[in-house]
């Protein structure tokens, strides 16, 4: 296990990176197993979340995930608008690239927005261990 120490004010509300956390229906187990393993540098970030995603992850965990709307309703679009905002700072979302998805055009947008804005984005469990393995102080605001 990794242990970092920050400065005070990074843990601070305001100063806190935001880090959205995402998974379509058939990863959503995924996430949260992945999500229990880093609960501890999870923490150390504003979370947000798609809604299905962050109510599962706030009734199984000990985190605070807010969440901001419903992926094929237009969450995608949603974090897509926030990411141009500079509001997030590392993007995890757990994809299913096995099953066709009716909202696909939107998250082809935020993986577009994503990578053309320069926030780190995961899209499975290998690329999100190595996102956050960078403290919140790496990430550029």
């Amino acid at each position: 296990m990794v242990c970092y120490i920050y400065p005070i004010k990074l843990l601070l509300p305001e100063f806190m990176k935001t880090i959205a956390l995402i998974a379509h229906n058939e990863k959503k187990n995924e996430l949260l197993e992945w999500a229990k393993q880093n609960v501890t540098t999870l923490r150390q970030y504003n979370l947000i979340g798609t809604s299905n995603t962050a109510r599962l992850i706030n009734s199984l965990l000990s985190l605070e995930v807010k969440p901001f709307g419903h992926g094929p309703a237009g969450g995608d679009i949603l974090l897509s608008a926030k990411i141009l905002r500079g509001k997030v700072h590392k993007v995890i979302f757990f994809i299913d690239s096995e099953n066709p998805h009716g909202h696909e055009h939107d998250i082809q947008t935020l993986i577009r927005t994503a990578v053309i804005n320069n926030v780190p984005i995961a899209l499975n469990r290998a690329s999100a261990d190595y996102i956050i393995m960078e403290g919140p102080e790496d990430v550029t605001p």
